[in-house]
C-alpha cells in the first residue's frame, strides 16, 4: 500500500510561525496528504508564544538560537540540524516560508537532499539585495531552488515570470497572514499583557515595531527621537512600542523612549494580543513586512520606515506609506495622519490587496494537484 506524500513544514521565527500556523492546519486537515513539522528556533522565546497559540507540537525542534546570534553561525546550525531531520523524515515536499535565514537554510537542505520545495510567499521583491538585509537575497535564492511557487499576489507572480519562472509551477494564493487573522481577531478580546489592559481609551494609540537589521542604530535612534517630539506636540495620543528581544534594539529604544508619559515599552506580544491591538489602534509606525498586509486588512494605515518595501501593492492601494529612515519625515508623516481626517481616512479605507483568508486552502489544494491527487488546478486569488 502506498503512504501519502509527506510534506515537511520548516520555520523558525515568530512572523514565519505566524503565516504558517495556518497552513500546518490545513495540511494537518487534508485526507491526502502526511505532514511533519520541523522548526529551527531561530527565534526562541517568539516562536514558542506562536507555537502554544496556535496548538501547534513540532516534530522536530533544533533550538539553533544563540545571543547575539551570526548569519553564518545561524545558518550553519541550521543546515546541520537539518540534514539530520532529513535523513530521518525523507519528505515528499518541503515547505518553506518568506525570506528568513530558516527559509534559505531549508531550501538548501532539500536542495542537497533532492527533495521538491514549495515556496510560501514567493515572489516578493525590492530589487536591492541590501534591502532589507539579508531577507532580499534569502527569498531570491530560495525562489532560485523552489520547484513550486506560491505567490500570495499578481504583482509577486509576475516578478517570478519576468526572472524566468513558469507560469505552470506558479499559484497566486493571497497571504497566509490575513488567514491568521480569521482566528485571532475578535471584538471581545481581552489582552493577555496586563500592561495593555491599562491603556487610556480616550487616547489614540500609535503601534511602533522596529527591527530590521538595516535599521540599526542611527534609524532607529531618529524614529524614536520622532516619537518623542509627536507625543509632546499631539497630547491625545499614546505610543505602545513591542520592543524586539535584540540586544542592539533595546538599547536604543530604552534609551530614547524608556521612562516617557504614555509610552508604552512592551516584549514582543503573543499574535493574538497584537493583532488585537493593532485593530483597536489609530495607526502602525513599523519597518515589519508582516504589518503591511496585517494592518490594512484592519482599516489602519501603516507608516514604513524604511526606504522601499518588497511589498508594493499596498503602496499602489493607498494604505501603506513609505516614510524613510529620517527623524524629520517620520515625524511630518505621522503628523500629518494625527491632525489631517481626510488624508487619515483616504489610508484607513482603502482595500486591501493581499488576501481572503483563504489562502493556506489554496496552497494545499496546489500541492495536492501537484501530486496528482487532485484532478484540476486550483483557481489563483485575484
Amino acid at each position: 500500500m502506498n503512504l501519502p506524500p509527506k510534506v515537511m513544514t520548516i520555520f523558525g521565527t515568530r512572523p514565519e510561525a505566524i503565516k504558517m500556523a495556518p497552513l500546518v492546519k490545513a495540511l494537518q486537515a487534508s485526507q491526502h496528504l502526511r505532514t511533519v513539522t520541523c522548526v529551527t528556533a531561530q527565534h526562541r522565546e517568539m516562536l514558542d508564544q506562536v507555537l502554544d497559540l496556535f496548538a501547534i507540537t513540532p516534530d522536530h525542534d533544533l533550538d539553533i538560537m544563540r545571543q547575539r546570534q551570526s548569519l553564518n553561525g545561524t545558518l550553519r546550525r541550521a543546515l546541520a540540524g537539518l540534514e539530520t531531520v532529513f535523513a530521518e523524515e525523507r519528505p515528499d515536499l518541503v515547505l518553506v516560508h518568506g525570506d528568513t535565514l530558516t527559509t534559505f537554510a531549508g531550501a538548501l537542505a532539500a536542495f542537497y537532499q533532492k527533495t521538491p520545495i514549495g515556496h510560501v510567499e514567493a515572489g516578493l521583491r525590492t530589487f536591492d539585495k541590501y534591502l532589507p538585509y539579508p531577507e532580499e537575497i534569502n527569498r531570491r535564492l530560495t525562489g532560485v531552488l523552489a520547484d513550486l511557487h506560491f505567490a500570495p499576489t499578481s504583482v509577486a507572480r509576475d516578478h517570478l515570470i519576468a526572472e524566468g519562472v513558469s507560469p505552470d509551477i506558479i499559484y497566486v494564493t493571497g497571504n497566509t497572514v490575513i488567514d491568521a487573522l480569521r482566528t485571532t481577531v475578535k471584538d471581545d478580546y481581552s489582552f493577555v499583557c496586563p500592561e495593555l489592559r491599562q491603556l487610556d481609551p480616550a487616547l489614540r494609540t500609535i503601534v511602533v515595531t522596529l527591527h530590521r537589521r538595516e535599521n540599526w542604530g542611527e534609524p532607529i535612534a531618529a524614529a524614536c527621537r520622532a516619537i518623542k517630539r509627536l507625543l509632546q506636540d499631539v497630547p491625545d495620543t499614546q505610543v505602545v512600542f513591542a520592543v524586539h528581544l535584540n540586544p542592539v534594539v533595546r538599547e536604543t529604544v530604552y534609551a530614547i523612549l524608556g521612562g516617557l508619559e504614555r509610552v508604552l515599552l512592551v516584549d514582543p506580544l503573543i499574535a493574538t494580543d497584537y493583532h488585537n491591538l493593532v485593530a483597536r489602534s489609530y495607526l502602525v509606525l513599523s519597518d515589519s513586512g508582516g504589518v503591511q498586509e496585517e494592518a490594512p486588512s484592519l482599516g489602519k494605515p501603516v507608516l514604513v520606515v524604511r526606504t522601499v518595501t518588497e511589498r508594493p501593492e499596498a503602496v499602489a492601494a493607498g494604505t501603506v506609506r513609505l516614510v524613510g529612515v529620517e527623524e524629520e519625515n517620520i515625524y511630518n508623516e505621522t503628523l500629518n495622519l494625527l491632525t489631517d481626517q481626510t488624508a487619515y481616512q483616504q489610508m484607513a479605507q482603502a482595500k486591501n490587496p493581499y488576501g481572503d483568508g483563504f489562502a493556506s486552502e489554496r496552497i494545499v489544494q496546489a500541492i495536492e494537484y501537484y501530486f496528482g491527487l487532485r484532478d484540476a488546478r486550483p483557481a489563483d486569488y485575484l
